[in-house]
């Protein structure tokens, strides 16, 4: 008499099919931004409030203008000191960076990283249809990629 399995049937298992993660699922939507007759003072106290390292800079109709960060703040410092100039009058549009590079929504984060090691950028807005709608930084492409080591790493 043969040996019997009591395992049973076994199913199929279905392969699940994997999208890749994507820059807007992860990209910050409520952003801390300046406008461009902000005096830098208020930007510095801002920064050093929310414990950020730079933000958009938007028009009246949220549309980018640039890019204010730390070391564009501290550029400002040592500048006004050395050509001893008052501070007061400055505002983020002197000092913004306004050549501002952009990322795409619809990217997927395995790209956006390979992006940010390529530009040395800590941040990239996203821009949809000329209004800025959010902003992924490399610590938002560190959450995704451990979201994602179990699925698609191997």
């Amino acid at each position: 008499m043969g040996i019997k399995s009591f395992i049973g049937r076994r199913k199929r298992q279905k392969k699940e099919v994997l999208r890749p993660a994507l820059v807007s699922e992860y990209m910050t939507k409520k952003l801390i931004t300046f406008n461009p007759d902000q005096p830098i003072a208020d930007v510095m106290e801002i920064l050093i409030k929310n414990k950020i390292s730079g933000g958009p800079v938007v028009n009246k109709k949220n549309e980018l203008l640039g890019i204010i960060s730390e070391g564009d703040c501290i550029k400002q410092i040592s500048d006004s000191r050395y050509y001893n100039m008052p501070a007061e009058n400055d505002t983020v549009e002197k000092h913004m960076v306004k050549n501002v590079e952009t990322i795409d929504g619809n990217l997927n984060v395995f790209d956006a990283a390979k992006k940010f090691l390529d530009s040395k950028r800590r941040r990239f807005p996203i821009v949809e249809n000329g209004k800025l709608v959010g902003q992924i930084s490399q610590k938002d492409i560190l959450i995704a990629a451990l979201q994602q080591k179990g699925h698609n790493w191997k």
